[in-house]
């Protein structure tokens, strides 16, 4: 665990062979995600977290999370490992974290190197995102009072829904992610950590800039079965970045880390450039 001025998040890594793998999860999960990723990551250093009010990180509540807050923290864990360089692998409400992260260096102003970067499945242009209707309760004005009447039951119905039908959510990955959600009321706060959708609609202009014109290479890694980052996500990424190197997985799902591990870490591993 690392103490941060928020509270302590949750950091796994292991040495090796660099540059180190730094992996951000989405949301509503955790870095558990990424854990058939690093398996395949032979002698690659590599390094993640849990983000702050999620997994089995700490979940203060009241508080107002922010992918800003996030970032500062991503850093803080960089600092703290001590990794090096980094290439940079980010899924879902991670992507957001990694632009911001893009937009810092850019700026001058973050304080360790990222080598490349690789965007999976995150609405980063929400406006052509297909939101579930949880998503859309959760950001108004009853958010609270959704999460407070979310049981495990109605999120593993909504989060099975994320799965492509070849590669469905399996019992255990279901258990899985509703304990750790559900770990200190985690699945309470869920109209909190929803925020940051509306940061990416804030600060569009920032972290769109920043997949334009960021001057490393930067690809996607896409599931094109995504019920929520559509392929027409992927279209505005392409737009935005025109040459960018772009790996698609047929009809997987929102979760390509845990339906198709293989094929999706060969897929970070080619535009990471490790191999």
């Amino acid at each position: 665990m690392l103490s941060t001025s928020a509270g302590s998040v949750f950091v796994r890594s292991r040495q090796g062979r660099g540059p180190a793998v730094l992996l951000l999860h989405g949301f509503p999960s955790s870095s558990y995600d990424f854990r058939g990723v690093v398996d395949r990551l032979g002698d690659r250093a590599w390094l993640t977290l849990d983000f702050l009010g999620f997994g089995l990180s700490d979940k203060p509540r009241p508080h107002r999370y922010s992918l800003l807050e996030q970032a500062d923290i991503v850093q803080s864990v960089v600092a703290d490992v001590d990794p090096g360089p980094v290439v940079l692998l980010a899924h879902d409400m991670g992507t957001s974290v990694a632009t911001e992260l893009l937009a810092r260096d850019l700026n001058g102003a973050l304080p360790f190197e990222i080598q490349r970067a690789v965007l999976t499945n995150g609405s980063v242009i929400i406006e052509r995102a297909s939101l579930r209707p949880s998503q859309k309760i959760l950001r108004g004005p009853l958010g609270p009072a959704f999460a407070r009447l979310t049981n495990e039951r109605g999120f593993l119905r909504g989060f099975a829904k994320l799965f492509s039908a070849q590669h469905p959510l399996s019992n255990e990955e279901a258990q899985a992610q509703w304990a750790l959600l559900a770990r200190d009321d985690g699945h309470r706060i869920l109209h909190l950590l929803c925020a940051y959708l509306n940061e990416r609609v804030r600060f569009a202009p920032r972290w769109h800039g920043a997949v334009r014109d960021w001057d490393k290479p930067l690809g996607f890694l896409w599931a094109t079965g995504d019920p929520v980052a559509t392929t027409e996500v992927l279209a505005g990424l392409r737009e935005l970045r025109p040459a960018a190197e772009v790996i698609t997985l047929p009809g997987v799902g929102h979760y390509p880390q845990i339906e198709v591990p293989d094929e999706f870490t060969a897929g970070a591993r080619q535009l990471l450039a490790l191999d």
